[in-house]
């Protein structure tokens, strides 16, 4: 019985959140708070970036003919290899019962459901239950741009709880668990690649430091062997690449799709505000989402939590690169583990009262955002 109410929770924990954006788009107020609120109802939910991208594949399955004559959006069919398969696909799934627009929203919401129960697991293995619960909840809506994407037809909540739970089975050395959910990831998002990585680097370094200091073989196949799911992660990034070359004609259609892929040389071009997915020089604040990041990696280390700094610590390197306005959005994936991180800070009397009073701006911001953030769709038939 405990453990049905402790899932009941965490469902509510994840899921009220996001009642409470949709609920003014719902109710078609004209204003919240002096927000200004656009009259569609839930149509705004459902048109937010990049929501109707995910349905024209879910439609389409990336057939370029049927995108061309059923979508009117300017976009070369290229731009939509940017976009990996497992949401369209669970949405197409879905829609059978629910529709397109609203099987998408119900995807994102189990899926927060899912990260949300994956972050409490993990969390659980260094604190009591009380501290786990309310690190869950300061999960569930923070940052705001979480809070975001998971109250709209997005990726992110499939790609998140895919790593979570991805680390959680590594940690706990059940490496064919990992390494499903490490596909999970990696079919939902191009960055689960980097789960692949962090993993490689957890096997051999230790192997590699033995080898040097006591000279004995380099490797042992008994040592590396039982890893051999996590071979499942860069297997599956191969199956999303054929299914571009079936039907892209392009098996690197990814790397083609315009200037989606956002890496660029050197690292803080996020800086040039010059730069096609930056368009502005407000970007303090990018200084002090890498100041939190590295200073997070750091405090892992610290704590020798070897599988979880590794992969924060590629991660973190990886957003050094990345040139887009959005970068929170893109450091979303090791939200989870800064969380950790700071957990000792964040369990505290003072950061309980400051976290009461930042509910407010979260909310707000997070309803101006998805009323602006919205594609814009005069047909929505070739949606349904």
């Amino acid at each position: 019985m405990k453990k049905i109410q402790r899932l009941l929770l965490l469902v509510a924990i994840s899921l009220v959140p996001t009642i409470f954006i949709w609920l003014p788009f719902f109710a078609r107020l004209k204003s919240f708070w002096g927000i200004p609120l656009p009259q569609a109802g839930m149509a705004t939910i459902v048109s937010n970036y990049d929501g109707p991208i995910y349905m024209v594949i879910a439609k389409s399955l990336y057939n370029p003919e049927f995108i061309k004559w059923n979508f009117q959006f300017p976009l070369p069919t290229e731009y939509y290899a940017a976009h990996f398969p497992l949401f369209p696909f669970l949405i197409r799934i879905f829609s059978i019962l629910l529709g397109f627009p609203y099987a998408m929203l119900f995807i994102t919401v189990a899926a927060s459901i899912l990260a949300t129960y994956f972050f409490y697991k993990f969390i659980r293995q260094y604190q009591d239950e009380a501290n786990s619960i309310f690190l869950t909840l300061v999960f569930s809506i923070f940052p705001a741009r979480w809070l975001i994407v998971k109250s709209v037809g997005s990726a992110e909540p499939l790609f998140i709880a895919g790593i979570i739970a991805s680390i959680y089975f590594f940690q706990n050395k059940k490496y064919l668990w990992a390494g499903l959910w490490g596909v999970v990831a990696q079919l939902a998002k191009p960055p689960g690649i980097l789960l692949f990585a962090a993993y490689t680097l957890v096997i051999f370094v230790p192997i590699i430091k033995n080898a040097i200091t006591t000279n004995k073989n380099l490797l042992k196949l008994t040592e590396i062997k039982k890893y051999w799911p996590i071979l499942l992660i860069p297997l599956a990034l191969v199956l999303v690449f054929s299914l571009f070359g079936i039907q892209l004609k392009d098996f690197w259609a990814y790397f083609h799709s315009g200037d989606n892929v956002h890496l660029m040389f050197p690292p803080f071009s996020v800086f040039n505000y010059s730069a096609p997915w930056v368009g502005t020089f407000w970007l303090e604040e990018v200084v002090f989402i890498y100041l939190l990041g590295i200073l997070g990696v750091l405090k892992l280390m610290k704590d020798k939590d070897s599988v979880v700094s590794w992969f924060t610590g590629i991660f973190i390197l990886s957003i050094l690169f990345v040139a887009h306005r959005d970068i929170v959005r893109y450091a979303l994936p090791i939200v989870p583990f800064i969380v950790k991180a700071y957990a000792n800070t964040l369990i505290t009397k003072e950061f309980k009262i400051a976290f009461a009073v930042i509910i407010i701006p979260i909310f707000l911001f997070s309803l101006a955002y998805i009323s602006q953030n919205t594609m814009p769709i005069s047909n929505w038939a070739p949606f349904l």
